[in-house]
């Protein structure tokens, strides 16, 4: 296997936060850097998504593909009566 360049990032970390970190990497027997990895690898490939999510939207309201909002709130008033609206296209 390949060897990853890396750097070292330092952070101030809640001491509550710390422990939980810790007493995760004695559970999964994994060192404390493989932990903070995964935390922050994951926390990125959210935020990715989320970016891509946001761009996708905007990009549907520059397009006009959008449900007018009193047909929302129309449809979503409905949802406790006996006959509900369908959902707004």
């Amino acid at each position: 296997m390949a060897q990853t360049e890396t750097k070292v990032l330092t952070a101030h970390i809640p001491l509550p936060l710390a422990e939980k970190v810790d007493q995760m990497a004695a559970r999964l027997e994994r060192s404390r850097g493989w932990i903070m990895k995964q935390a922050l690898s994951a926390w990125i490939d959210q935020e990715e998504e989320r970016d891509r999510l946001t761009r996708e939207a905007l990009a549907d309201v520059d397009a006009g593909l959008v449900i007018d909002h009193q047909a929302v709130q129309a449809w979503a008033d409905s949802l406790s009566t006996a006959d509900p609206l369908p959902v707004p296209r």
